[in-house]
C-alpha cells in the first residue's frame, strides 16, 4: 500500500511540474504565433491543461481516500484488502491465486485483484471452507475458499 500511496504522490509531483513550469511555456509560444481562433498549439495546450488539472484532482482524492485505509479494520480471520487467497474453481477443477488488492495496483494477468472487482467482492469476508458463487460479465464463477493469508500474515512474513 506504500508503494502505491508513493507511485500517486510521484504522479502528483510530475503533472503539477508540467501543469505550472511546462504548459505555461507552450501556451506563451502558441500566443505568440498570433490567431488564437485557428492555432492548433493554443488549443492542444489548453486542451492539456485541463485534462492534467482533472488528473491531479482525481489523483489527491484517491490518495486522501487511501490515507483513511485503516489496517486495524481489516479482518484478521477473513478476506480482506491485501490478503492472499488460494481458491478451488469447481467448474474449471483448479487452484487458483489471488492477492486482492487496491484497484491502481490490479493486474488480473499476475492474480492481483482490486476489491472492488466482482470477484473482489465477491472473496470479501469469506474464509477458509467457504463456498462462493461470484457473478462476472462472462458468466457465473464458484470457488470454495482453501487457503488465507491475511494483509497481517503477510506482514509478519516480510
Amino acid at each position: 500500500m506504500i508503494d502505491i500511496k508513493k507511485k500517486l504522490s510521484d504522479e502528483i509531483a510530475t503533472l503539477e511540474h508540467e501543469l505550472r513550469s511546462e504548459l505555461p511555456k507552450e501556451i506563451l509560444r502558441a500566443r505568440e504565433l498570433g490567431d488564437l481562433s485557428e492555432n492548433a498549439e493554443y488549443h492542444a495546450a489548453k486542451e492539456r491543461q485541463g485534462y492534467v488539472n482533472a488528473r491531479i484532482g482525481q489523483l489527491k482524492m484517491r490518495l486522501q481516500v487511501m490515507s483513511m485505509v485503516d489496517l486495524t479494520k481489516i479482518p484478521h480471520d477473513r478476506i480482506g484488502l491485501g490478503s492472499e487467497v488460494v481458491v478451488f474453481d469447481t467448474k474449471k477443477e483448479e487452484e487458483i491465486t489471488y492477492k486482492l488488492v487496491t484497484s491502481e495496483e490490479a493486474d488480473v494477468n499476475k492474480g492481483l485483484i482490486s476489491t472492488s472487482s466482482p470477484i473482489g467482492k465477491g472473496l470479501l469476508n469469506k474464509q477458509v471452507g467457504d463456498e462462493v458463487k461470484i457473478v462476472i460479465p462472462g458468466g457465473t464463477k464458484e470457488f470454495e475458499i482453501l487457503r488465507v493469508k491475511t494483509i497481517h500474515e503477510l506482514a509478519e512474513l516480510s
